[in-house]
């Protein structure tokens, strides 16, 4: 698996993740009890999105698309 999206929180990668499945890619949600190990410090870059080697170049696509239509 290779990491493909870095979330700024947990929330955030479950909705890449769901982006993800829901166009017939395998996803997983990696870092997810990171978060938690920090206590109530605020954390980023611990939620990230990795997917299978072969589905990597549809995976990016479709999270530049996301990244395009959230900057608008």
């Amino acid at each position: 698996m290779i990491k493909v999206y870095d979330a700024s929180n947990i929330t955030e990668a479950h909705i890449v993740r769901g982006m993800l499945e829901a166009n017939g890619i395998a996803a997983y949600v990696g870092g997810y009890y990171l978060q938690g190990a920090v206590g109530e410090l605020a954390v980023q870059g611990f939620a990230s999105v990795l997917v299978a080697d072969e589905q990597v170049e549809s995976a990016r696509q479709l999270i530049d698309e996301y990244q395009s239509a959230a900057t608008q």
